[in-house]
């Protein structure tokens, strides 16, 4: 996920950095105005393709009963009830239909990630049109919809065992994982993003490594630049960065291959994200003035790059694109940034990518856990569908090889991760 200077044009996996933000269900208008209008990744839940995956999966009937739920509450309070146990049973509907419990509720193959977006995006339309009779403030429009957020993209659903980090001895190994919604989504509405289905795959379970058993938890962000600069990143993850022992942010990246990417940049390229807005500016963070152009990954990428973890190679991914010191024009740099340089590219681009990566990694560097927690950023390679399944608008919406594609991008995520926990605890040794 990521302009590598925009070379690809599919999709994003990841974690975290130092800073801190369809029908109405009810009838009577809000007090002080009319409910905002839907955005524009909101709208698209209009097109047949959105339709189809959630009629395939059983996710249709989402929205509809929380539009309903929202019409029983009378008062806010009531409100933030509704909005907190139905975005995270979507959670976890999303998280047992791709690990195979319950039924599968339609012909979709189960490791989609698309369902839980296109859901989500059908709770966050009917909320944000919702014009309760007792009034709701725009302050507290947006914080339900920050709520539904947060708890229908398992950011409030991250269980930690105990471990030796808590005082208990050696214990189950904590790992803690991000992935990222799909987007390029006006180049083809049919996109997945592996790092989601990554993401969902892995949401608390096991992992038998060289150093004992790790147990993994997830969470999912949003492809939208708003969203990163009011701190969701931090918020999410600032809590449990102490207390793991290892973190990986994934997204989509190159074809054809994984990278560990070494360097993380502090700018933003703008690219558009799923909102069609565009941002070019430094990453904005809180203390602006401590702010390091460059930060770096602490995962094990020699170990990681040596290991045969599945189909695809993977790379030790060095380059950045910088501004010399005294220069003014952007140079590509194969083994990493000059000293005194600014930031236009991390190994990752410049998109949102590389900005959870920046962010992920500022954060465990502000936290003093630099030279003790290993973490980064992975990309997997491009989700592409099967050959003769490439065009938009006559495509289908899934094939045999696309979902071979997802299935094997997850299972060697996960096979990444087990090397990462067992050279991690080596390196302890």
């Amino acid at each position: 996920m990521r302009p590598i200077r925009v070379r690809i044009g599919v999709l994003g996996l990841a974690l975290v950095a130092g800073l801190a933000a369809p029908t109405a269900a009810t009838a009577a208008p809000e007090a002080g105005g009319a409910a905002p209008a839907p955005t524009v990744e909101e709208r698209r839940l209009d097109g047949e393709v959105p339709r189809e995956i959630l009629r395939r999966s059983g996710f249709a009937p989402v929205a509809p009963a929380f539009a309903r739920g929202l019409g029983r509450a009378d008062s806010y309070r009531e409100a933030r009830r509704v909005v907190e146990r139905e975005g995270a049973a979507l959670w976890r509907r999303a998280v047992d239909r791709v690990q195979g419990r319950g039924p599968a509720r339609g012909d979709l193959s189960r490791d989609d990630d698309r369902p839980l977006y296109w859901a989500r995006l059908g709770m966050t339309r009917e909320l944000r049109t919702w014009e309760p009779g007792f009034g709701l403030s725009e302050r507290q429009r947006a914080a339900l919809l920050t709520e539904l957020e947060r708890t229908s993209r398992g950011q409030t659903d991250l269980r930690l065992p105990r471990g030796h980090r808590d005082g208990h001895g050696k214990g189950v190994k904590r790992v803690l994982l991000t992935g990222f919604d799909p987007f390029t989504l006006d180049r083809d509405i049919r996109i997945s993003n592996p790092s989601g289905a990554v993401a969902l795959a892995l949401d608390g379970t096991v992992i038998d490594t060289a150093d004992g058993p790790a147990r993994v938890e997830t969470a999912v962000f949003p492809v939208r630049w708003a969203d990163f600069a009011e701190g969701t990143v931090e918020r999410a993850l600032r809590p449990y960065l102490p207390r793991v022992d290892l973190f990986t942010t994934v997204s989509q990246g190159r074809v054809g291959r994984f990278d560990v990417e070494r360097t993380n940049g502090a700018w933003r390229g703008g690219f558009p994200d799923n909102d069609n807005v565009s941002r070019t500016e430094t990453v904005p963070v809180a203390d602006p003035a401590s702010q390091p152009q460059w930060t770096t990954t602490t995962l094990p990428y020699a170990a990681i790059t040596a290991a045969d973890t599945g189909r695809f190679p993977v790379y030790d991914n060095t380059s950045v694109t910088e501004i010399p010191a005294g220069g003014d024009e952007p140079v590509v740099r194969p083994d990493g940034p000059t000293p005194g340089s600014t930031a236009r590219e991390g190994g990752g681009g410049n998109y949102l990518s590389n900005e959870i990566a920046y962010r992920a990694t500022l954060l465990r560097d502000r936290l003093g856990l630099h030279g003790t927690l290993p973490g980064g950023h992975v990309h997997t390679p491009v989700l592409q569908f099967g050959a003769g399944n490439t065009d938009p608008a006559t495509g289908a919406l899934t094939d045999p090889e696309f979902v071979r594609n997802r299935l094997d991008i997850v299972a060697q995520t996960r096979a990444i991760v087990g090397v990462a926990v067992s050279a991690a605890g080596a390196d302890r040794d």
